[in-house]
């Protein structure tokens, strides 16, 4: 039996294929466990991805020189916009460009020597605005109409005028006449019927239908008749008229007097035009609902008055009155307390306060009819109060239809 010693066998160093531990247990007797492979772990097949980019890693791949980019080129006129196609120039064409230059310079020279106001506008582009408005509601002849009214004013400050012994000033009416033109003409859109029967000369009795919460329908009147037949009407008011303070002095001027019978054949007989509204407050004070109805015409004074005077009595229809202030409720309490008939209340008064004022655009129409004459009966039938009754009945009935026919006429109050 030969002497082996433990790791003699195979070449020096760590030894040959058996290590010294399997050695170690041969010689003791036991065999050699056989070593277990190693368990792989499941990679799941999301990880796996990544596992081989690891790897990629790990050995890079050698880098491919990298190549010299090309210089940029400068963009040069030639290539950066496209060349104009040059064209022979026309005549026409010289003679658009050289208007446009001289539109050009005139629009710079006005602006120039125009003074800017402080929102940008021009001062001349101003006038020219107001001087268009003023030709829209004053009309075409506006600058002649303000020429009057300036001789008008100097005569006035120098003293040159006349009043009668009514306080009637000619003047005076004439410039409220001016003035009333452009609420007659383009708010209320007036429309005169029956100019010839209200006579060129001589005394005669105008009676017409009251309405529209305020009296404008009188001084609506006032203007037609002296617009279109060149003639002054003279109104006869309640006493409540002349009472009220400097509307009583305005009434007096435009030739107003108290509604008596003294006065009133006063004018008459001195060849006037005399106005009476006989339904008084009861018709301008009446609620919507029974608007274009005449109340009662009193006991027939302006009759009496007329046939004394031996003139014609003249019916006056008017439509529009009714629209502009549409009365719905009154305060008896306080138009008392006031001193008022009534204390008016309509849409818009007093809800939205002095706009309230404003009166409604309504389509107008005054229709002057037949007169009835009054020279037939002799001046002592005027105490016969039967005949006075018939005769303003007459008077009542003919203005009563001849609205309902001019309403139909009208059609829509306000289109």
């Amino acid at each position: 039996m030969s002497n082996k010693t433990i790791g003699s066998g195979g070449r020096p160093g760590r030894g040959g294929k058996t290590s010294p531990s399997a050695a170690a247990r041969s010689l003791a007797g036991g065999a050699a466990a056989p070593r277990k492979p190693p368990v792989k772990k499941a990679v799941p097949q999301q990880e796996k991805a990544p596992a081989k980019q690891a790897s990629a890693k790990k050995a890079p791949a050698k880098k491919a020189p990298a190549k010299k980019a090309p210089p940029k080129k400068q963009p040069t006129a030639s290539t950066s916009a496209p060349r104009p196609r040059l064209r022979a120039v026309t005549d026409e064409d010289a003679a658009a460009a050289a208007a446009r230059a001289a539109e050009e310079a005139e629009r710079e020279t006005r602006t120039a020597g125009a003074t800017p106001l402080a929102a940008g506008i021009p001062l001349d582009d101003l006038v020219a605005a107001l001087i268009q408005g003023a030709q829209r509601v004053l009309g075409s002849d506006w600058d002649s109409r303000l020429a009057v009214l300036l001789a008008t004013l100097r005569r006035r400050f120098s003293g040159d005028y006349e009043v009668d012994e009514f306080g009637f000033d000619r003047q005076i009416t004439d410039v409220l006449t001016a003035a009333i033109e452009p609420l007659a003409e383009s708010w209320f859109r007036l429309e005169v019927r029956g100019v010839e029967n209200i006579p060129t000369e001589g005394g005669a009795l105008l009676v017409a239908n009251h309405s529209g919460t305020v009296p404008i329908d009188g001084l609506i009147t006032g203007y037609a008749v002296h617009k279109y037949s060149g003639r002054h009407l003279r109104p006869l008011g309640a006493d409540l008229v002349f009472s009220l303070p400097f509307v009583g002095q305005i009434a007096r001027k435009v030739g107003a007097t108290l509604a008596c019978a003294e006065d009133a054949e006063r004018l008459l007989t001195g060849g006037e035009l005399a106005g009476v509204w006989p339904e008084g407050f009861k018709g301008i004070g009446k609620p919507f609902a029974e608007r274009y109805k005449l109340q009662r015409f009193g006991r027939g004074g302006f009759v009496s008055s007329a046939m004394r005077a031996q003139v014609p009595i003249v019916p006056v229809s008017i439509v529009g009155a009714e629209e502009i202030y549409p009365l719905i409720g009154n305060v008896p309490s306080l138009a008392r307390l006031l001193g008022v008939p009534y204390l008016p209340i309509t849409p818009f008064f007093p809800l939205l306060g002095p706009l309230g004022m404003i009166p409604l655009p309504s389509k107008w129409i005054i229709e002057f009819g037949e007169p009835i004459r009054t020279d037939a009966y002799e001046p002592e039938a005027a105490d016969d109060p039967m005949l006075l009754f018939n005769v303003t009945d007459q008077v009542r009935e003919t203005i009563q239809q001849t609205l309902y026919r001019l309403l139909v006429d009208r059609g829509n109050a306000f289109f």
